[in-house]
């Protein structure tokens, strides 16, 4: 006969072991989403057409541990004001505090956002070594290529005289950096407006979005190809 004793249907399961199973839950989720893998959805209009306000992305975080990033690719990365020497002045914003206020029950919660802590998705236009050229209108020269980018259906505005909003570039990129570009070109704020220079560091990159899964109509792979193509070259501007 055995000596054990079975509880009581009255007793209860002490506490400790219910929130120690919450913890344990609460740890691993993190660490997948720190490591290997995180759900992100779009805030903003950015890379319209392709992604639309409130797709939910996947974005994985193994890729860029073996590789740099390439043209064509669409990366998640900390908001400039997290790196931005002009956007970070005074301020500093700990792992910690970005952690707490980017968890799902807390990050709508007003008065708690911080922009340090926000990402961004734009796609990566150049890599180190580029020569890069930016016309008013957003259209994209690399090495002295003007680029084919069949993502991008909304350029700059300009007048008669081919100005607009929409600030030019021409320089190359440096070393353990990458240029960024919403496909939304008319309305995107990438590198070509950060007070602090335009080139985006690698290091800053959070992981690479590569498939949508909502909504469920439009799921699938998010397709990527080197721009670097030969492409004619851009029409003359017009208002």
């Amino acid at each position: 006969m055995s000596t054990e004793e079975t509880p009581g249907a009255g007793e209860r399961e002490s506490p400790w072991v219910f929130w120690r199973g919450v913890l344990i839950t609460l740890g691993v989720a993190l660490g997948v989403r720190q490591v290997l893998l995180e759900a992100r959805y779009i805030p903003s209009g950015s890379m319209l057409p392709g992604l639309q306000i409130q797709d939910r992305l996947l974005v994985e975080k193994l890729t860029y541990r073996s590789r740099p990033p390439q043209r064509g690719e669409i990366v998640v990365f900390h908001a400039p004001h997290h790196f931005d020497p002009v956007l970070r002045a005074g301020r500093e914003v700990g792992p910690l505090r970005c952690l707490v206020v980017n968890l799902p029950l807390i990050n709508g919660i007003p008065g708690l956002q911080e922009p340090a802590c926000d990402a961004y998705i734009k796609r990566v236009v150049a890599i180190p070594g580029d020569r890069v050229v930016i016309n008013p209108r957003g259209q994209v020269q690399v090495n002295g290529q003007w680029i084919q980018e069949p993502y991008v259906a909304s350029y700059c505005p300009v007048d008669e005289l081919g100005m607009g909003p929409c600030r030019t570039l021409n320089a190359v990129v440096p070393p353990g950096h990458v240029l960024t570009l919403g496909d939304n070109r008319g309305n995107s704020w990438d590198g070509r407006f950060w007070p602090g220079g335009p080139f985006l560091p690698q290091s800053e990159i959070i992981g690479r979005a590569f498939w949508r899964f909502w909504p469920l109509g439009t799921a699938g792979p998010l397709r990527s190809s080197d721009p670097l193509r030969p492409a004619a070259a851009p029409a003359k501007a017009r208002g």
